[in-house]
């Protein structure tokens, strides 16, 4: 009989060894098991109140049941043809995606940097095709748009540019929210303006109103192009499919991830048709448009746009921005930032690592983008009663650092 334990049962204590990974973040002790909903749980039971939930991945939070649902038929069906053939959940989820966003073609891929990466390549092909060559691309300071070695200069996250030179060349960034800035910086040279219509990673950064309108105006003024990094704002995050339409913006790009795939590794760039000019053999990948993950996306943008389900996301964003200003308010925390459920608690000392440190203890899962900022991503169907839990944790935490 066999004596070997099974490491992620909670009658297993030992702490797990993490020698054998490559350490690239610094992770708290507790070894998670399972979860559902807005909840996980750690090897010895403890159950944790989850508003980070993957970075804003799980937008129907952990193990919904129609992601299990889509993944088991799927695996049932075709697990994988290879991107060099039609699979209908691929078929399907491009139809619908652009039916519902108003871009003509999508391209599918794993990742938000790959799908930045993407628009990159596309914006640069447009160029020399309809530009002259032109090829420079027009980004701003704090933004976040991936870790490939031509996203990470594109992003403007201080001492990105520092980490592996050579960096990719062919970018000029303006502080986010100044749209003179960014025409000021157009020239014949420019192929595209770049941004995030929040900033996620910044800290959840929101621009002046009639930003992402004046963006559109002056590239369309100028004859380049407005490719919007919707990687975290999009899939409902905002309360609307895009943020952009609280703008009544269309791009001539747009890229999303994390949510579009409800746990699963999924992203999408999505194009108007009069720049979609990849030729066969410009743009591929292994695991493009992969038929378990398109059925999972597919699955997910379908819950997304039932009735009602949106309206629900601004309501509880509502709740959510309320409790926060409540909570905030005794510590000295008064500023509150964001739009749907995604939200930033700015912090009166950078002591936000502290407090995401103190909130474990209480059981609940926060991030901290900056040193004085908090993050809050629930999952789109948090409930009200979760929203109250986490205040009520949150205000442990903020009591814990800021109190002593």
């Amino acid at each position: 009989m066999s004596t070997t334990h099974n490491p992620t049962t909670p009658a297993d204590h030992s702490p797990p060894d993490s020698s054998a990974l490559v350490p690239i973040t610094v992770r708290p002790t507790p070894l998670m098991v399972r979860g559902a909903g807005s909840w996980l749980w750690d090897a010895e039971g403890k159950r944790y109140l989850d508003f980070v939930q993957g970075w804003a991945v799980n937008c129907l939070g952990h193990c919904p049941q129609i992601v299990q649902r889509a993944l088991a038929e799927q695996a049932a069906t075709l697990l994988n043809a290879s991107p060099a053939y039609h699979t209908l959940p691929q078929l399907r989820l491009a139809r619908e995606l652009t039916a519902h966003t108003g871009f003509d073609q999508a391209f599918f891929c794993s990742s938000g940097a790959e799908a930045n990466e993407a628009a990159i390549k596309l914006a640069r092909k447009w160029g020399q095709l309809q530009r002259n060559g032109a090829s420079e691309i027009i980004t701003t300071h704090g933004s976040f748009h991936g870790r490939t070695l031509a996203t990470m200069a594109a992003s403007g996250k201080p001492g990105f540019d520092a980490l592996f030179p050579p960096a990719v060349p062919g970018f000029v960034k303006v502080p986010f929210g100044d749209a003179a800035a960014v025409e000021r910086a157009i020239h014949a040279g420019t192929v595209a303006v770049m941004v995030e219509p929040i900033q996620g990673e910044a800290g959840v950064v929101v621009p002046p109103p009639g930003y992402l309108q004046a963006l559109r105006a002056l590239t369309q003024a100028h004859g380049v192009l407005l490719i919007l990094d919707e990687v975290q704002t999009g899939m409902g995050r905002s309360g609307r499919l895009l943020a952009a339409e609280h703008a009544g913006v269309l791009a001539d790009i747009c890229t999303l991830g994390k949510g579009i795939g409800g746990g699963v590794p999924l992203a999408a760039l999505l194009a108007r048709k009069q720049v979609s000019c990849f030729a066969p053999g410009d743009q591929g990948g292994t695991f493009a448009g992969h038929p378990l993950t398109t059925a999972v996306g597919l699955a997910v943008l379908r819950a997304l746009l039932a009735p009602g389900f949106l309206q629900q996301v601004c309501n509880a964003g509502e709740q959510l921005r309320e409790g926060l200003l409540r909570v905030g308010n005794a510590y000295g925390a008064t500023e509150v930032r964001g739009q749907g459920l995604l939200w930033a608690l700015s912090l009166p000392s950078p002591c936000a690592r502290a407090v995401v440190d103190a909130a474990l203890q209480h059981g609940l899962l926060l991030n901290a983008p900056q040193p004085a900022t908090l993050r809050f991503m629930p999952a789109l169907d948090v409930s009200a009663q979760e929203i109250e839990q986490m205040l009520e944790r949150l205000g442990r935490a903020l009591s814990d650092v800021l109190a002593a």
